[in-house]
């Protein structure tokens, strides 16, 4: 997995790339815990990102229930893969996801 982030005034953009699972998940969670103090919009980039599991789920709904508190979240260029996961797992009913 790969992230970049980028802070344009109080929103902010995650990139994240490759895969995302129990082995990189706790990196994730720990990057968004770090970066989203002062944060109003959180745009999550799955434009690279391949695959996600139950625990990258995890994460996700951690970032969104945080976002909910202080502003908004958003997830961009879902691939079709990724947004099987996200229907099957009932997740796209609770995100919002920009195709």
């Amino acid at each position: 997995m790969e992230v970049k982030k980028e802070l344009q005034g109080t929103t902010l953009t995650v990139q994240i790339s490759g895969r995302l699972d129990a082995s990189n998940a706790a990196e994730l969670t720990k990057e968004l815990n770090t970066s989203l103090n002062g944060v109003k919009d959180l745009i999550l980039d799955f434009n690279g990102l391949e695959y996600v599991a139950s625990a990258g789920l995890r994460v996700l709904l951690t970032a969104q229930k945080r976002m909910n508190k202080q502003g908004s979240m958003k997830i961009r260029n879902v691939s079709d893969t990724v947004m099987e996961v996200l229907e099957m797992t009932g997740f796209a009913d609770l995100m919002n996801i920009e195709q």
